[in-house]
C-alpha cells in the first residue's frame, strides 16, 4: 500500500505542474491586469507597482521564480495544527496577494480555507444522510411505491440546481417563516440552510448508486445462500450486501467530495458566506494572479489527495482489487 501511495503522489507532480502552468500562462493572456480596473495612475506609480510584484520582468522569469517559491523546501506538517501556515510548514510562499496589499495569499488561504472545509464537511454529511437511506429503501423495496417515492425524490435533486434550490430556500424557510437567516456564517442556525442546498444535489447521486449497487449485489449467489440459511432481511441487507453495494458510493465520493468544496463557490456568493470558494470568484474577476493561482493549486491538490484516499478504500473494501 506504501509503494501504491508513493507511487501515486509522485505521479501527481506532472499534473501538478500541467495545472500550475496552465493556469499561470492563461491569466496572462487575459486582457487586462491586477491594476487596470483602479483608479488612474501615473506611470511612475504603475512602473512601481509592477517593479514591487515584478510584473516587469520577462515572464518566462515570473514562471520559473513562482515555481521556485511553490517548490517544499522544509517539511515540518505540526506547523498546519498552528493554522493551516504553508510557508512554516513546507517553506510553500503562494506570494502578496494584489487585492489586499497588506496580505499575502497564505494567510488569506489560512483564514477563509477553515470555513470552505466546515462547509463541504457538513453538507457532505447531508448528502450521506438523505442518499443512503433513500437508496437502501429503495433498493429494498424496489418496484414498489416507496421505490418510486424515493427515486422520484433523487430525481428531483438532480434535476434542481444549487443556484435555484438556494434562493427558494431562502425565500421559504428565511424570509416568509424566519426560521433561519437568510445570509451570514455567524452561528449554527446559518449553517442550515447552505449545507442543505449544497448536500441536497449529492444525496440525490448517492441515492441512485445506492440503489443500483444494492440492487446488483442482492441477486448474488451468497446473499442467497444467506437468506436460505435463515439469516434475517436486516442482516442481510447491512451486513451482506451493503459492503458490496456501497463500493459505487464509495468510487463517486472521490470526485463528489472534490465537487462538493468546489460548488460552494455559488453557495458562498448566494449565502454570503466569507469562506475561499468566494475569494477565488473575486480574484477571478479583480486578476489576482497570485490569489488565483494559489486557489487553484490548493483545490487540485485536495483533489489528487481525495481521489487517492478513495482508491485506497476501494481496495481494502474489495478483496478483489489489489494495490496495482
Amino acid at each position: 500500500m506504501l509503494r501504491f501511495i508513493g507511487r501515486r503522489l509522485l505521479e501527481a507532480i506532472p499534473v501538478m505542474l500541467v495545472i500550475v502552468t496552465g493556469t499561470f500562462f492563461m491569466q496572462r493572456f487575459v486582457p487586462g491586469g491586477p491594476f487596470t480596473a483602479e483608479k488612474a495612475v501615473t506611470p511612475e506609480v504603475m512602473h512601481n507597482l509592477e517593479a514591487y510584484y515584478h510584473l516587469n520582468d520577462p515572464l518566462w522569469k515570473q514562471y520559473t521564480d513562482y515555481l521556485w517559491d511553490l517548490c517544499p523546501k522544509r517539511f515540518h506538517p505540526g506547523e498546519l495544527a498552528k493554522g493551516l501556515d504553508f510557508k512554516a510548514a513546507f517553506g510553500v510562499d503562494f506570494r502578496p496577494s494584489f487585492k489586499y496589499p497588506n496580505r499575502t495569499v497564505n494567510e488569506i488561504i489560512a483564514d477563509k480555507l477553515p470555513v470552505s472545509l466546515e462547509l463541504g464537511g457538513w453538507s457532505l454529511l447531508v448528502a450521506l444522510g438523505l442518499g443512503l437511506p433513500l437508496g437502501i429503501l429503495a433498493a429494498v423495496r424496489r418496484n414498489t411505491w416507496v421505490d418510486y417515492l424515493c427515486s422520484s425524490l433523487a430525481m428531483t435533486g438532480i434535476c434542481v440546481p444549487t443556484f435555484v434550490l438556494g434562493p427558494i430556500l431562502v425565500l421559504a424557510f428565511a424570509i416568509h417563516t424566519g426560521w433561519f437567516n437568510a445570509s451570514g456564517w455567524y452561528g449554527p442556525i446559518d449553517r442550515v440552510l447552505p449545507c442543505l442546498t449544497l448536500g441536497n444535489v449529492y444525496a440525490a447521486y448517492i441515492a441512485r448508486l445506492t440503489r443500483g449497487g444494492l440492487l446488483e449485489v442482492l441477486n448474488q449467489d451468497y446473499i442467497r445462500t444467506a437468506r436460505a440459511k435463515g439469516a434475517s432481511e436486516l442482516r442481510v441487507v447491512f451486513r451482506h450486501a451493503l459492503r458490496g453495494g456501497l463500493l459505487p458510493v464509495v468510487s463517486f465520493l472521490g470526485p463528489a467530495t472534490a465537487g462538493i468544496l468546489t460548488g460552494s463557490f455559488v453557495i458562498e456568493t448566494i449565502f454570503q458566506i466569507p469562506g475561499l470558494g468566494r475569494e477565488f470568484v473575486n480574484s477571478a474577476f479583480n486578476r489576482d494572479y497570485t490569489l488565483v493561482l494559489g486557489t487553484v493549486i490548493l483545490y487540485a491538490a485536495m483533489i489528487i489527495i481525495l481521489n487517492l484516499a478513495v482508491d485506497v478504500v476501494q481496495v481494502l473494501m474489495n478483496p478483489r482489487h489489489k494495490f496495482e
